[in-house]
Formats: structure tokens, sequence, C-alpha cells
């Protein structure tokens, strides 16, 4: 259950992660700092970065300027990172780079980035680093019905979340309950629709409808949306005005039927091959 009030989750590792925060995807070393910064500036906190968007020293350097500005302390801050299927051979090496890239004390959340062979094994080692401290949860990133029921009776630790593609055209309608009903958080990447489409998806005629009725934007309409169905979102961007929009989630509530009516957009449609 999302705690609004606070804007967070307790995940079944017994640590609180933000609802809400910012996606570091394609975003480099200097624009990746920038906005981090501005995330923290403007209250959030919570960072997705992975070892394939080569910027976890700038998401580190982000978070530690972001401290010594702003005066946050490093237990107000969750980052979650990823390690690739071209990593899983030697894990325990993997893991070891992103600590060492990050620079900022543990990691909060470590996902395997998608699944691939010796993804168990690689599994297994995380969670090594729990009992020592060095991460403090795990989780997957696209892993779906048939993979989970394959994979979670192989590992040892509950995965405290799954990170999917969920967007008003490609919903999940059946994969987000499956995952929420094992106690297991779900979060959104692409949450408006990954490059290419996000425009498409932003000027849908029914997203700009209930726009204009909450007098808000379409982006925070579908991240409102997504909070509503209990999924976390991580917009990227690195446009400071938008980042701060992309925090103001919590001035307005989506009606039942304006919940249905985005329902009704599912086209099944993925956008990435992940």
């Amino acid at each position: 259950m999302f705690d609004f009030e606070n804007k967070t989750v307790l995940l079944n590792s017994g640590y609180e992660m933000p609802i809400l925060g910012l996606g570091t995807y394609a975003l480099d070393h200097e624009t990746c700092v920038n906005s981090v910064m501005a995330l923290l500036e403007n209250g959030g906190r919570l960072i997705d970065t992975a070892y394939m968007y080569g910027n976890e020293e700038a998401v580190g350097e982000g978070v530690r300027r972001g401290m010594e500005e702003y005066g946050i302390a490093r237990e107000e801050i969750f980052v979650i990172t990823k390690i690739y299927p071209s990593q899983f051979g030697d894990p325990e090496a993997a893991i070891d780079t992103a600590l060492e890239k990050l620079d900022i004390g543990y990691i909060d959340m470590m996902l395997l980035h998608h699944p691939g062979t010796g993804d168990v094994k690689a599994y297994q080692a995380m969670e090594r680093y729990v009992e020592e401290g060095k991460i403090r949860s795990l989780g997957l990133s696209n892993w779906y019905r048939e993979e989970l029921t394959e994979f979670l009776p192989q590992v040892s630790v509950m995965p405290a979340l799954i990170q999917n593609e969920i967007h008003p055209y490609y919903q999940e309608q059946d994969v987000v309950p499956f995952i929420q009903e094992k106690g297991i958080v779900v979060q959104c990447w692409y949450p408006l629709g990954g490059r290419g489409y996000t425009a498409q998806l932003l000027g849908d005629e029914t997203i700009t409808e209930i726009a204009k009725a909450h007098g808000v934007s379409s982006a925070q309409v579908i991240l409102r949306w997504d909070l509503q169905r209990g999924i976390v979102v991580i917009p990227g961007s690195s446009n400071p005005e938008h980042i701060r929009e992309n925090l103001d989630l919590f001035g307005f509530e989506l009606t039942d039927d304006e919940m249905e009516r985005i329902a009704a957009l599912d086209r099944g449609e993925k956008h990435d091959w992940y």
C-alpha cells in the first residue's frame, strides 16, 4: 500500500522507498548530475540508474553534491542500479564496480536488468551482499509471469520490486496484479511512452481532456494514473522544470471513471524489446 502522505511504500525488505523519482537512461555525465541535483532540490529522493546507462558515477556525484548543498541525509535518498546479463558470469565484480562507481556507501536496491544465462547465480551473489549490508533490497527488471514462475523458487530472498515497461498503451493489466499479489512492488519504466512515442501519448485526446479537467499536464495525469494503480514512477528527464512538474502529483486525484477511460487506451503496444 502506498503512503500518499509521505510519498513512500514499505518494501517487503523492510525499507521504505519513495513512490516517484527520476530515471536517468540516456543522460550524459553533466546532464545526469544536474538532473539528480534538480530532483533532490525539489524534494525527490528516488533515482534509477544502471550499468548499461554508463552514468552510475554521475548519479553518485549528483547524490553527494545534493546531500552537501541541500543538507539531505544519505538515508533519505534511494538509489536503484542494475547489473546486465553480460555481467552475470562474474556478479561479484559487477556489484563491486557499481559500489565503487556510485561511491555513496551502499546501494539501496540492485536489480538484474533482464533475464539471461546465469541470472539465478547473479541474484544469489546479490543476496550475499545484502547479508553484508552493502545492498539493502533486491529486485528484477523485465520479468513477467512465466519468468517469475520459473525464477522465484530458485532464490532465497523475495524480490522487493519488479521494474517493467508500463504506460497507457502497454498496461500489463494481468502482470501487475500477479506481481503485487506476491507482495512485490511494481515500478514502471517508459511511463510516458518512451523515446519516439512520448508526443503521441501526451497528445492522446482522452489524456488531454482529463488533464484539462484537473488543470494539470498530460504527463502529470499519466504519472498519477500509475500511482493510483500502485505503480512507482521514474520518468526520465533532463529538464528541471519537467522534473519539478513530475513530482507535483498530489494536488489532484483521478476519478474511477477517469481511471477506466485511461485503462481503455491499452493497446498491448510495447515500445522496447525487453
